[in-house]
Protein backbone atom coordinates (compact mmCIF):
# COMPACT_ATOMS: atom_id res chain seq x y z
CA UNK A 1 0.00 0.00 0.00
CA UNK A 2 2.89 2.39 0.77
CA UNK A 3 4.21 2.00 -2.77
CA UNK A 4 0.73 2.67 -4.17
CA UNK A 5 0.24 5.95 -2.31
CA UNK A 6 3.80 7.32 -2.64
CA UNK A 7 3.01 9.05 -5.99
CA UNK A 8 0.05 10.88 -4.38
CA UNK A 9 1.49 11.64 -0.94
CA UNK A 10 1.57 15.38 -1.61
CA UNK A 11 -2.13 15.29 -2.50
CA UNK A 12 -2.95 13.35 0.67
CA UNK A 13 -1.00 15.82 2.78
CA UNK A 14 -2.92 18.68 1.20
CA UNK A 15 -6.22 16.93 1.98
CA UNK A 16 -5.22 16.35 5.60
CA UNK A 17 -4.19 19.99 6.13
CA UNK A 18 -7.33 21.32 4.46
CA UNK A 19 -9.61 19.18 6.59
CA UNK A 20 -7.68 19.98 9.77
CA UNK A 21 -8.14 23.67 8.97
CA UNK A 22 -11.70 23.68 7.65
CA UNK A 23 -13.29 20.56 9.12
CA UNK A 24 -14.00 22.09 12.52
CA UNK A 25 -15.42 25.39 11.24
CA UNK A 26 -19.01 24.12 11.24
CA UNK A 27 -18.70 23.29 14.93
CA UNK A 28 -16.89 26.53 15.78
CA UNK A 29 -19.32 28.75 13.89
CA UNK A 30 -22.39 27.13 15.46
CA UNK A 31 -20.92 27.61 18.94
CA UNK A 32 -19.96 31.23 18.28
CA UNK A 33 -23.43 32.05 16.94
CA UNK A 34 -25.11 30.51 19.95
CA UNK A 35 -22.81 32.39 22.33
CA UNK A 36 -23.68 35.62 20.49
CA UNK A 37 -27.37 34.97 21.14
CA UNK A 38 -28.41 33.84 17.65
CA UNK A 39 -31.57 31.73 17.51
CA UNK A 40 -31.58 28.08 16.52
CA UNK A 41 -33.15 28.84 13.14
CA UNK A 42 -30.42 31.39 12.37
CA UNK A 43 -27.74 28.83 13.26
CA UNK A 44 -29.48 26.29 11.02
CA UNK A 45 -29.62 28.80 8.16
CA UNK A 46 -25.86 29.42 8.39
CA UNK A 47 -25.21 25.66 8.33
CA UNK A 48 -27.56 25.26 5.36
CA UNK A 49 -25.63 27.93 3.44
CA UNK A 50 -22.45 25.85 3.62
CA UNK A 51 -24.06 22.70 2.24
CA UNK A 52 -25.85 24.79 -0.37
CA UNK A 53 -22.44 26.10 -1.40
CA UNK A 54 -21.20 22.53 -1.73
CA UNK A 55 -24.04 21.79 -4.16
CA UNK A 56 -23.33 24.92 -6.22
CA UNK A 57 -19.61 24.22 -6.23
CA UNK A 58 -20.07 20.58 -7.21
CA UNK A 59 -22.12 21.69 -10.21
CA UNK A 60 -20.06 24.71 -11.30
CA UNK A 61 -16.48 24.46 -10.05
CA UNK A 62 -15.57 21.83 -12.63
CA UNK A 63 -15.91 24.44 -15.36
CA UNK A 64 -13.31 26.64 -13.67
CA UNK A 65 -10.92 23.70 -13.36
CA UNK A 66 -11.31 22.93 -17.06
CA UNK A 67 -10.65 26.56 -18.03
CA UNK A 68 -7.54 27.32 -15.96
CA UNK A 69 -6.16 23.91 -14.93
CA UNK A 70 -5.93 22.06 -11.66
CA UNK A 71 -3.08 23.89 -9.90
CA UNK A 72 -4.35 27.40 -10.68
CA UNK A 73 -7.93 26.46 -9.75
CA UNK A 74 -6.79 24.77 -6.55
CA UNK A 75 -4.72 27.81 -5.53
CA UNK A 76 -7.65 30.15 -6.27
CA UNK A 77 -10.15 28.09 -4.26
CA UNK A 78 -7.77 27.70 -1.31
CA UNK A 79 -6.88 31.41 -1.30
CA UNK A 80 -10.55 32.40 -1.29
CA UNK A 81 -11.34 29.85 1.42
CA UNK A 82 -8.48 31.16 3.57
CA UNK A 83 -9.65 34.77 3.12
CA UNK A 84 -13.23 33.79 3.94
CA UNK A 85 -12.06 32.02 7.09
CA UNK A 86 -10.31 35.18 8.32
CA UNK A 87 -13.35 37.31 7.49
CA UNK A 88 -15.43 35.76 10.29
CA UNK A 89 -13.56 37.88 12.85
CA UNK A 90 -14.53 41.16 11.13
CA UNK A 91 -18.18 41.15 12.17
CA UNK A 92 -20.10 38.70 14.32
CA UNK A 93 -23.43 38.71 12.43
CA UNK A 94 -25.51 35.79 11.07
CA UNK A 95 -26.13 37.44 7.68
CA UNK A 96 -22.43 37.95 6.99
CA UNK A 97 -21.60 34.50 8.26
CA UNK A 98 -24.32 32.98 6.04
CA UNK A 99 -22.69 34.56 2.98
CA UNK A 100 -19.24 33.43 4.12
CA UNK A 101 -20.42 29.85 4.67
CA UNK A 102 -21.89 29.81 1.15
CA UNK A 103 -18.48 30.90 -0.18
CA UNK A 104 -16.79 28.26 1.99
CA UNK A 105 -18.99 25.53 0.52
CA UNK A 106 -18.25 26.54 -3.07
CA UNK A 107 -14.52 26.66 -2.36
CA UNK A 108 -14.43 23.31 -0.55
CA UNK A 109 -16.30 21.68 -3.44
CA UNK A 110 -13.81 23.18 -5.89
CA UNK A 111 -10.88 21.92 -3.84
CA UNK A 112 -12.34 18.41 -3.70
CA UNK A 113 -12.94 18.37 -7.46
CA UNK A 114 -9.29 19.30 -8.06
CA UNK A 115 -7.90 16.75 -5.62
CA UNK A 116 -10.21 13.86 -6.43
CA UNK A 117 -9.74 14.13 -10.19
CA UNK A 118 -5.97 14.34 -9.62
CA UNK A 119 -6.03 11.23 -7.40
CA UNK A 120 -8.10 9.39 -10.00
CA UNK A 121 -5.61 10.30 -12.71
CA UNK A 122 -2.73 8.87 -10.65
CA UNK A 123 -4.59 5.62 -9.86
CA UNK A 124 -4.73 2.47 -11.94
CA UNK A 125 -6.72 -0.73 -11.56
CA UNK A 126 -4.22 -2.25 -9.11
CA UNK A 127 -3.74 0.80 -6.87
CA UNK A 128 -7.21 2.38 -6.94
CA UNK A 129 -8.43 0.64 -3.78
CA UNK A 130 -5.31 1.59 -1.80
CA UNK A 131 -5.47 5.21 -2.93
CA UNK A 132 -9.16 5.46 -2.05
CA UNK A 133 -8.48 4.02 1.42
CA UNK A 134 -5.59 6.44 1.99
CA UNK A 135 -7.77 9.33 0.80
CA UNK A 136 -10.49 8.45 3.30
CA UNK A 137 -7.95 8.14 6.12
CA UNK A 138 -6.49 11.58 5.31
CA UNK A 139 -9.95 13.11 5.01
CA UNK A 140 -11.44 11.80 8.25
CA UNK A 141 -8.27 12.00 10.36
CA UNK A 142 -7.82 15.64 9.36
CA UNK A 143 -11.43 16.36 10.23
CA UNK A 144 -11.12 14.57 13.58
CA UNK A 145 -7.83 16.26 14.56
CA UNK A 146 -9.24 19.64 13.57
CA UNK A 147 -11.92 19.38 16.27
CA UNK A 148 -9.17 19.77 18.88
CA UNK A 149 -8.60 23.33 17.65
CA UNK A 150 -11.95 24.40 19.11
CA UNK A 151 -10.29 25.11 22.44
CA UNK A 152 -7.38 27.09 21.00
CA UNK A 153 -8.91 30.53 21.51
CA UNK A 154 -8.16 31.16 25.18
CA UNK A 155 -8.95 34.83 25.72
CA UNK A 156 -8.53 35.70 22.02
CA UNK A 157 -11.61 34.58 20.04
CA UNK A 158 -9.94 35.18 16.66
CA UNK A 159 -7.22 32.56 17.18
CA UNK A 160 -9.15 29.45 15.94
CA UNK A 161 -10.03 31.26 12.71
CA UNK A 162 -6.43 32.38 12.28
CA UNK A 163 -5.08 28.86 12.84
CA UNK A 164 -7.65 27.49 10.39
CA UNK A 165 -6.61 30.05 7.78
CA UNK A 166 -2.92 29.19 8.28
CA UNK A 167 -3.54 25.46 7.79
CA UNK A 168 -5.73 26.05 4.75
CA UNK A 169 -3.12 28.35 3.18
CA UNK A 170 -0.29 25.88 3.84
CA UNK A 171 -2.22 23.21 1.94
CA UNK A 172 -1.25 24.98 -1.29
CA UNK A 173 2.44 24.18 -0.79
CA UNK A 174 2.39 20.38 -1.35
CA UNK A 175 0.60 20.77 -4.69
CA UNK A 176 2.69 23.71 -5.87
CA UNK A 177 5.89 21.76 -5.20
CA UNK A 178 4.74 18.40 -6.50
CA UNK A 179 6.55 16.96 -9.52
CA UNK A 180 3.40 15.09 -10.52
CA UNK A 181 1.82 16.56 -13.63
CA UNK A 182 -1.74 17.81 -13.36
CA UNK A 183 -4.35 15.66 -15.13
CA UNK A 184 -6.59 16.55 -17.99
CA UNK A 185 -9.92 17.60 -16.42
CA UNK A 186 -12.70 15.01 -16.43
CA UNK A 187 -16.42 15.33 -15.96
CA UNK A 188 -18.86 12.61 -14.92
CA UNK A 189 -21.48 11.85 -17.53
CA UNK A 190 -25.15 12.59 -16.99
CA UNK A 191 -27.64 10.12 -15.56
CA UNK A 192 -31.28 11.00 -14.97
CA UNK A 193 -32.67 10.92 -11.44
CA UNK A 194 -35.76 9.12 -12.72
CA UNK A 195 -33.66 6.27 -14.11
CA UNK A 196 -31.63 6.12 -10.90
CA UNK A 197 -34.76 5.95 -8.73
CA UNK A 198 -36.30 3.32 -10.97
CA UNK A 199 -33.18 1.18 -10.61
CA UNK A 200 -32.61 1.71 -6.88
CA UNK A 201 -35.36 3.46 -4.89
CA UNK A 202 -33.76 2.58 -1.55
CA UNK A 203 -30.37 3.84 -2.70
CA UNK A 204 -31.84 7.22 -3.67
CA UNK A 205 -33.99 7.67 -0.56
CA UNK A 206 -31.16 6.43 1.65
CA UNK A 207 -28.67 8.91 0.18
CA UNK A 208 -31.04 11.86 0.67
CA UNK A 209 -31.92 10.78 4.21
CA UNK A 210 -28.28 10.31 5.15
CA UNK A 211 -27.65 13.86 3.94
CA UNK A 212 -30.55 15.15 6.05
CA UNK A 213 -29.22 13.41 9.16
CA UNK A 214 -25.54 14.27 8.81
CA UNK A 215 -26.20 17.83 7.62
CA UNK A 216 -28.30 18.34 10.74
CA UNK A 217 -25.63 16.74 12.91
CA UNK A 218 -22.69 18.76 11.58
CA UNK A 219 -24.69 21.98 11.73
CA UNK A 220 -26.20 21.66 15.21
CA UNK A 221 -24.59 18.85 17.22
CA UNK A 222 -22.20 21.22 18.97
CA UNK A 223 -25.13 23.42 20.01
CA UNK A 224 -26.97 20.35 21.28
CA UNK A 225 -24.16 19.11 23.53
CA UNK A 226 -23.34 22.59 24.79
CA UNK A 227 -26.95 22.89 25.94
CA UNK A 228 -26.41 19.65 27.83
CA UNK A 229 -23.73 21.45 29.82
CA UNK A 230 -20.54 20.28 28.06
CA UNK A 231 -17.60 22.68 28.07
CA UNK A 232 -15.65 23.50 24.93
CA UNK A 233 -13.08 20.73 25.40
CA UNK A 234 -15.76 18.09 25.98
CA UNK A 235 -17.66 19.34 22.92
CA UNK A 236 -14.54 18.93 20.78
CA UNK A 237 -14.01 15.42 22.19
CA UNK A 238 -17.60 14.45 21.42
CA UNK A 239 -17.34 15.60 17.81
CA UNK A 240 -14.03 13.79 17.37
CA UNK A 241 -15.44 10.57 18.89
CA UNK A 242 -18.37 10.62 16.48
CA UNK A 243 -16.06 11.03 13.46
CA UNK A 244 -13.68 8.30 14.63
CA UNK A 245 -16.65 6.00 15.33
CA UNK A 246 -17.78 6.62 11.78
CA UNK A 247 -14.40 5.58 10.43
CA UNK A 248 -14.29 2.43 12.58
CA UNK A 249 -17.67 0.97 11.64
CA UNK A 250 -17.85 1.52 7.89
CA UNK A 251 -15.67 -1.43 6.91
CA UNK A 252 -17.31 -4.07 9.20
CA UNK A 253 -20.81 -3.09 8.08
CA UNK A 254 -19.67 -3.04 4.47
CA UNK A 255 -18.16 -6.53 4.70
CA UNK A 256 -21.40 -7.75 6.30
CA UNK A 257 -23.37 -6.32 3.40
CA UNK A 258 -21.16 -8.22 0.93
CA UNK A 259 -22.18 -11.53 2.52
CA UNK A 260 -25.92 -10.97 2.98
CA UNK A 261 -28.78 -9.07 1.38
CA UNK A 262 -27.42 -5.54 1.35
CA UNK A 263 -30.89 -4.11 1.84
CA UNK A 264 -31.19 -5.96 5.14
CA UNK A 265 -27.94 -4.38 6.35
CA UNK A 266 -29.15 -0.92 5.25
CA UNK A 267 -32.51 -1.41 6.96
CA UNK A 268 -30.80 -2.74 10.08
CA UNK A 269 -28.44 0.24 10.14
CA UNK A 270 -31.34 2.68 9.87
CA UNK A 271 -33.14 0.80 12.66
CA UNK A 272 -30.06 0.98 14.89
CA UNK A 273 -29.60 4.68 14.01
CA UNK A 274 -33.21 5.26 15.03
CA UNK A 275 -32.65 3.57 18.39
CA UNK A 276 -29.37 5.38 19.10
CA UNK A 277 -30.86 8.74 18.11
CA UNK A 278 -33.80 8.26 20.46
CA UNK A 279 -31.39 7.34 23.24
CA UNK A 280 -29.29 10.45 22.53
CA UNK A 281 -32.39 12.64 22.60
CA UNK A 282 -33.21 11.35 26.09
CA UNK A 283 -29.83 12.22 27.63
CA UNK A 284 -29.89 15.30 29.80
CA UNK A 285 -26.15 15.59 30.54
CA UNK A 286 -22.73 14.55 29.29
CA UNK A 287 -20.52 11.72 30.43
CA UNK A 288 -19.60 8.25 29.22
CA UNK A 289 -23.10 7.35 27.90
CA UNK A 290 -23.01 10.37 25.60
CA UNK A 291 -19.59 9.41 24.20
CA UNK A 292 -20.56 5.75 23.72
CA UNK A 293 -23.82 6.64 21.99
CA UNK A 294 -22.01 9.30 19.93
CA UNK A 295 -19.49 6.74 18.68
CA UNK A 296 -22.33 4.35 17.83
CA UNK A 297 -24.21 7.09 15.99
CA UNK A 298 -21.12 7.97 13.95
CA UNK A 299 -20.41 4.33 13.16
CA UNK A 300 -23.92 3.70 11.91
CA UNK A 301 -24.74 6.97 10.14
CA UNK A 302 -21.39 7.36 8.37
CA UNK A 303 -21.74 3.86 6.90
CA UNK A 304 -25.17 4.50 5.42
CA UNK A 305 -24.08 6.52 2.38
CA UNK A 306 -21.47 4.03 1.07
CA UNK A 307 -23.96 1.21 1.73
CA UNK A 308 -26.55 3.04 -0.39
CA UNK A 309 -23.98 3.60 -3.17
CA UNK A 310 -23.06 -0.10 -3.11
CA UNK A 311 -26.73 -1.12 -3.21
CA UNK A 312 -27.35 1.17 -6.18
CA UNK A 313 -24.32 -0.23 -8.00
CA UNK A 314 -25.73 -3.74 -7.53
CA UNK A 315 -28.76 -2.76 -9.59
CA UNK A 316 -27.03 -0.80 -12.35
CA UNK A 317 -25.08 -1.71 -15.45
CA UNK A 318 -21.34 -1.32 -15.00
CA UNK A 319 -21.28 1.50 -17.56
CA UNK A 320 -23.88 3.46 -15.53
CA UNK A 321 -22.18 3.39 -12.14
CA UNK A 322 -19.89 6.42 -12.44
CA UNK A 323 -22.69 8.77 -13.47
CA UNK A 324 -25.13 7.28 -10.97
CA UNK A 325 -22.65 7.63 -8.10
CA UNK A 326 -22.19 11.27 -9.01
CA UNK A 327 -25.96 11.77 -8.80
CA UNK A 328 -26.03 10.10 -5.40
CA UNK A 329 -23.39 12.55 -4.10
CA UNK A 330 -25.55 15.46 -5.25
CA UNK A 331 -28.65 13.93 -3.66
CA UNK A 332 -26.74 13.54 -0.40
CA UNK A 333 -25.61 17.18 -0.62
CA UNK A 334 -29.14 18.43 -1.24
CA UNK A 335 -30.31 16.49 1.80
CA UNK A 336 -27.42 17.93 3.84
CA UNK A 337 -28.46 21.44 2.80
CA UNK A 338 -32.03 20.86 4.02
CA UNK A 339 -31.13 18.99 7.20
CA UNK A 340 -29.96 21.89 9.40
CA UNK A 341 -33.16 23.87 8.88
CA UNK A 342 -35.35 20.86 9.62
CA UNK A 343 -33.39 20.10 12.78
CA UNK A 344 -33.41 23.76 13.81
CA UNK A 345 -37.19 23.84 13.52
CA UNK A 346 -37.46 20.71 15.65
CA UNK A 347 -35.08 22.17 18.25
CA UNK A 348 -37.16 25.33 18.37
CA UNK A 349 -40.19 23.20 19.23
CA UNK A 350 -38.64 20.53 21.45
CA UNK A 351 -35.46 22.10 22.83
CA UNK A 352 -31.97 20.62 22.60
CA UNK A 353 -33.33 17.08 22.19
CA UNK A 354 -34.99 18.16 18.93
CA UNK A 355 -31.80 17.54 16.95
CA UNK A 356 -31.76 13.79 17.54
CA UNK A 357 -35.56 13.61 17.41
CA UNK A 358 -35.32 15.02 13.88
CA UNK A 359 -32.61 12.52 13.00
CA UNK A 360 -34.71 9.71 14.51
CA UNK A 361 -37.70 10.84 12.42
CA UNK A 362 -35.61 10.71 9.24
CA UNK A 363 -34.20 7.29 10.13
CA UNK A 364 -37.64 5.93 11.06
CA UNK A 365 -39.22 7.08 7.80
CA UNK A 366 -36.45 5.50 5.73
CA UNK A 367 -36.63 2.33 7.84
CA UNK A 368 -40.31 2.00 6.90
CA UNK A 369 -39.51 2.61 3.24
CA UNK A 370 -36.71 0.04 3.33
CA UNK A 371 -38.95 -2.61 4.88
CA UNK A 372 -41.53 -1.99 2.16
CA UNK A 373 -38.85 -2.36 -0.52
CA UNK A 374 -37.76 -5.67 0.97
CA UNK A 375 -41.32 -6.96 0.77
CA UNK A 376 -42.06 -5.63 -2.72
CA UNK A 377 -38.91 -6.62 -4.64
CA UNK A 378 -36.42 -9.46 -4.77
CA UNK A 379 -32.88 -9.01 -3.43
CA UNK A 380 -29.75 -9.15 -5.55
CA UNK A 381 -28.16 -12.56 -4.81
CA UNK A 382 -25.14 -12.14 -2.51
CA UNK A 383 -22.68 -13.68 -5.04
CA UNK A 384 -23.77 -11.11 -7.64
CA UNK A 385 -23.32 -8.07 -5.39
CA UNK A 386 -20.41 -5.72 -6.02
CA UNK A 387 -17.70 -5.50 -3.39
CA UNK A 388 -18.38 -2.80 -0.80
CA UNK A 389 -16.14 0.27 -0.94
CA UNK A 390 -15.91 3.14 1.53
CA UNK A 391 -16.58 6.16 -0.68
CA UNK A 392 -16.45 9.87 0.22
CA UNK A 393 -19.53 12.12 0.30
CA UNK A 394 -17.76 15.06 -1.31
CA UNK A 395 -18.36 15.75 -5.04
CA UNK A 396 -19.41 13.70 -8.09
CA UNK A 397 -15.72 13.46 -9.02
CA UNK A 398 -15.27 11.15 -6.02
CA UNK A 399 -17.23 8.45 -7.85
CA UNK A 400 -14.29 8.04 -10.23
CA UNK A 401 -12.17 6.72 -7.34
CA UNK A 402 -14.48 3.76 -6.65
CA UNK A 403 -12.75 0.56 -7.85
CA UNK A 404 -16.17 -0.83 -8.81
CA UNK A 405 -16.31 1.77 -11.59
CA UNK A 406 -12.66 1.59 -12.62
CA UNK A 407 -13.31 -0.26 -15.85
CA UNK A 408 -16.03 2.12 -16.95
CA UNK A 409 -14.75 5.64 -16.49
CA UNK A 410 -15.72 8.35 -18.98
CA UNK A 411 -14.18 7.88 -22.40
CA UNK A 412 -12.91 4.46 -21.37
CA UNK A 413 -10.13 6.00 -19.21
CA UNK A 414 -9.07 3.66 -16.40
CA UNK A 415 -6.21 5.75 -15.09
Amino acid sequence: MIAAIRPVQSLLLAIFMLMAGSGFLSTLISLRLERAGAGTMAIGAVATAYFGGLVVGALRAGGIVRQVGHIRAFAAFVALLSASTLSYVLLDHPLLWTALRLIDGVCVAGVFICLESWLNDRADVETRGSILAAYMVALYSGQAVGQLLLGASGTLPAIPFQIASILISLAIIPLCLTRSSAPAPQEATAFSLRSLFAASPLGVIGAVTTGLMLGAFYGLAAVHVRRLGLNLGATASFMMIVILGGVAMQWPLGRLSDRYDRRAVIVGSFAATLAVSIALSMLSRGGLPLLVLGAAFGGLSFALYPLCVAHSNDRLLASERVAASGRLVLLYSVGAALGPMGAAAMMTLAGASGLFLFIALCAGATLGFGLWRQLSSDPVPAPEQQDFQIVPRTTPMASLLDPNTADHLPDGDTT
